[in-house]
C-alpha cells in the first residue's frame, strides 16, 4: 500500500509516502529561498507528496535564522522556481506555513517586525542568532483581539501567496509550539479573552485562521499538522488536551479541509499518543489523515493496512535518503542523517546525501 498512487483531493500522488516539513536554514539572510533549496527538494520528489520546511506567512513570524517566508514578491518568486522544478520531476509540494510566535528572538526579524503570542509570557527555551548564538527568547507582545485579526489576513495573504508561487497547497503548522499550537495550548494560553480559557476558545484562532485560508484558495489545497501530545517549545499535555482537539478535529472536517497531518513525538522524547486518542482523532476527522512520528517501511505499511492513516510522513529519513522510496521499495539499508548538519548553512548534509543527483 505505501507505493500505491493516492487521490488527495484531486491531487494525484505517485504513492502514499510524505516527506515531513523540516526546517533547515539554508533561505539567505533576508529569508530568500535560494537555488540550493530548489536541488534539495528536487532531489525527493519521488515522494508521492512534499511537505515544504517552515515558511512565515508574515514578517513577524520569522523568528529563526534564515528560514524562509513567503509574504513578498521575491519570496514567491524564489520559491516559484523551485515547484516548478518539483513538479518537471513529477512531484508534488505543499508548503507548510508555520508563524514562529513567541518560539522567537529579536535579532532573527527584518526591521520593523516584532516577536508576538497569545500572551507576554517569554519561552525558557534559547533561540539561535547569527549574530550572537544562543540568546534568550524574546519576551513576545501579546497580541490583542484586533492584532489577531491581522495575522488571520497574514495567513491567508500568504496562502493566496503559495498558489502564485506554484504550490499545490499549503499546511498549517498547528504543532511543535509555534503561534497556532500556542493558543491551542493550555500551558502556553493563559488568556481570558475569547481566544483562551476554554477548549473552544483555544481552539478558535486554529479555526479562524484554516477558515481565511479556505475561503482564500479552497479546502482541498489545506491541510494542518498537529502534536496534541508534544512538548517542544513549552508546551506539552495539558488536562484537557483530548476532549478539545476531538473537537478541532470535528470542526475542522467541518470545514471541508484536505487533510490532518498528526505528529507523535515520542520517538524524541516526547509522551506517546494513547493508542484510543490516535483512534478517536483519525474517527472524528472526515478526511485525509497523515501519520509521522518515527515510521519505517514496516511500521507505515502496517499502519495504512489497519486503516489508521491514509498517507505517512517520514522526516530524517527523507532527509538523510533522497531516493528514499527506491530504497524502501529495495528494502535497502538507509544513511543515517547527520545530525551536526540539520541547522548550518551550505550543502554539507543537505543536497550531498548518498542517492543524492545532481538537479
Amino acid at each position: 500500500m505505501l507505493f500505491d498512487p493516492f487521490d488527495l483531493c484531486g491531487l494525484a500522488l505517485r504513492n502514499r509516502v510524505v516527506m515531513a516539513p523540516l526546517t533547515r536554514n539554508r533561505a539567505t539572510a533576508a529569508h530568500i529561498p535560494t537555488a540550493l533549496m530548489l536541488r534539495y527538494y528536487v532531489q525527493r520528489a519521488s515522494v508521492g507528496l512534499i511537505i515544504s520546511e517552515g515558511t512565515s506567512p508574515s514578517a513577524d513570524g520569522l523568528g529563526y535564522a534564515r528560514i524562509p517566508g513567503i509574504f513578498s514578491a521575491e519570496q514567491v518568486a524564489a520559491w516559484r522556481t523551485i515547484t516548478d522544478a518539483v513538479h518537471a520531476a513529477g512531484g508534488k509540494m505543499f508548503v507548510q506555513l508555520m508563524h514562529t510566535g513567541r518560539a522567537s528572538h529579536v535579532d532573527n526579524l527584518p526591521e520593523g517586525a516584532r516577536v508576538v503570542g497569545p500572551t507576554s509570557t517569554p519561552m525558557a527555551d534559547t533561540i539561535f542568532t547569527d549574530n550572537a548564538g544562543l540568546q534568550p527568547a524574546s519576551t513576545p507582545h501579546a497580541l490583542t483581539e484586533a492584532e489577531i485579526v491581522v495575522t488571520v489576513a497574514e495567513y491567508a495573504h500568504a496562502a493566496r501567496a503559495a498558489v502564485e508561487a506554484g504550490f499545490d497547497g499549503v499546511e498549517l503548522h498547528g504543532a511543535n509550539g509555534y503561534l497556532i499550537e500556542q493558543f491551542l495550548n493550555a500551558n502556553v494560553n493563559t488568556r481570558t479573552d475569547a481566544f483562551g480559557g476554554s477548549p473552544d476558545n483555544r481552539n478558535r484562532f486554529a479555526l479562524d485562521v484554516t477558515r481565511a485560508v479556505i475561503a482564500a484558495i479552497g479546502g482541498a489545497r489545506v491541510g494542518m499538522r498537529v502534536s496534541p501530545y508534544g512538548a517542544f517549545n513549552g508546551t506539552g499535555p495539558f488536562a484537557e488536551v483530548e476532549p478539545q482537539y476531538l473537537r478541532l478535529a470535528g470542526a475542522l472536517a467541518g470545514l471541508g479541509m484536505a487533510y490532518l497531518h498528526l505528529v507523535d513525538h515520542s520517538s524524541m522524547g516526547a509522551p506517546a499518543i494513547p493508542v484510543a486518542f490516535r483512534a478517536a482523532l483519525r474517527h472524528a476527522f472526515t478526511g485525509v489523515f497523515i501519520a509521522s512520528g518515527g515510521f519505517d517501511r514496516d511500521t507505515a505499511e502496517a499502519v495504512l493496512a489497519r486503516g489508521e492513516a491514509d498517507l505517512v510522513a517520514f522526516g530524517r529519513a527523507a532527509l538523510a535518503n533522497p531516493d528514499l522510496v527506491a530504497r524502501m521499495q529495495a528494502d535497502t539499508p538507509l544513511t543515517p542523517p547527520d545530525v551536526a548538519t540539520f541547522y548550518t548553512p551550505g550543502e554539507h548534509g543537505y543536497t550531498d546525501y548518498a542517492g543524492a543527483v545532481v538537479a
